[in-house]
């Protein structure tokens, strides 16, 4: 493996199709103002390195980033490349990560709006996020110990399992299917509308008007807190464990138990749900 060491870059595509390479101790940076630095390589490492130019990793396979950082002018950083692996890095950049596959991210500090569109195959532990629309359209998720704050999250994804989370998101798993959410906080409003095939599983689920017109929906154990107008027009199957401010219309073949609910609203033919009030000395149904 070739060694590049305390160099700094800034032409136009400066290693462009390098392969075996290892690049320590460098910057991307400088007055030539070049995009492109990694554009079509292959088996690449990079360690303690600083990006402030423009679409570095492109159309890369088989990629090794640590300790490094990539600043809020290191936009677009990796789009159309396979089989990376992020650690302990900065990503600053708006859109980074699309159209990528078989990504592993370990301790990293995510700042970028639209991160991860159209991915297929990412792991990500213990990292923190701050976005708008991020992951959309994406599948094959698998999240561990991961913070994310910001609106229109997960939006359109599939196949997917998220644990030990906290979201701060607003407008989160629009049109997801297949997916499950366990021992997680998710805050915010409108959750989870239109979504198909979606468990929460002992989580607890802050904020106004969530989980509506779903089908196969799922809460397993769950808290909720400030949910009001919850499971309109949805087909669900939930077992929640504190007072929700008031359910309406759930679907035909629902079923919802909680310990208490301040109204339940039914003003359409179809919201006939079953909603079961299971208090110490017994159990109601209204």
């Amino acid at each position: 493996m070739k060694e590049i060491q305390n160099q700094t870059f800034d032409a136009e595509r400066a290693l462009y199709g390098s392969r075996d390479i290892l690049v320590k101790d460098c910057s991307f940076d400088g007055p030539a103002d070049g995009e492109s630095a990694f554009k079509e390589c292959s088996d690449v490492q990079v360690e303690h390195s600083f990006f402030n130019l423009r679409y570095p990793f492109w159309h890369d396979h088989g990629l090794v980033i640590r300790d490094s950082e990539m600043t809020e002018l290191c936009r677009a950083a990796l789009w159309y490349s396979d089989h990376i692996t992020i650690e302990h890095t900065k990503l600053h950049g708006i859109k980074a990560l699309r159209e990528c596959s078989d990504i592993v991210m370990r301790g990293c500090d995510i700042v970028s709006p639209e991160f991860g569109w159209s991915v297929r195959g990412i792991g990500m532990e213990d990292c923190d996020a701050e976005s708008e629309y991020f992951m959309m359209r994406s599948a094959d998720l698998h999240f561990n110990n991961v913070r994310m704050k910001g609106k229109y999250s997960f939006q359109y994804i599939e196949d997917s399992v998220f644990e030990n989370c906290t979201f701060d998101t607003k407008d989160a798993f629009w049109h997801a299917k297949n997916i499950t959410v366990r021992n997680s906080v998710v805050k915010g409003e409108y959750l989870a509308w239109y979504c198909e095939n979606v468990t929460f599983e002992n989580c607890r689920i802050i904020g106004t008007q969530p989980l509506c017109y779903c089908k196969g929906l799922k809460l397993i154990n769950c808290e909720m807190e400030g949910c009001d107008l919850a499971f309109e027009r949805s087909e669900v199957e939930a077992a929640i464990t504190t007072p929700v401010i008031s359910i309406k219309n759930p679907l035909q073949g629902s079923r919802i138990t909680v310990p208490a609910v301040g109204e339940i609203i039914r003003d359409i033919e179809a919201g006939t749900g079953t909603v079961e009030i299971q208090q110490k000395a017994g159990t109601a149904c209204a």
